[in-house]
């Protein structure tokens, strides 16, 4: 009787485990904030150990971005 009921109690931790995964897998906005913190919690570290690093990374994607604007702005004016 009691290897019945174990066996009951891991059925029900798999399955608790599975729905939480696929609850996880459709629940963008949470895996966003995760990811969020994730990065946010990074770049704290990063700015901690190494500041050249993480001021490195903010002009390379300031210069990305400028980029992007820049030919996108290009692309408008050409297409007028």
């Amino acid at each position: 009787m009691g290897d019945l009921r174990a066996e009951a109690r891991h059925a029900r931790a798999e399955l608790a485990s599975t729905l939480d995964a696929i609850e996880y897998k459709f629940d963008l906005p949470k895996q966003l904030r995760i990811k969020r913190r994730r990065l946010t919690h990074a770049l704290r570290q990063l700015g901690e150990d190494s500041p050249a690093a993480l001021v490195g990374i903010a002009l390379g994607a300031a210069t990305v971005v400028g980029v992007i604007v820049w030919f996108g702005a290009s692309a408008v004016a050409k297409n007028r």
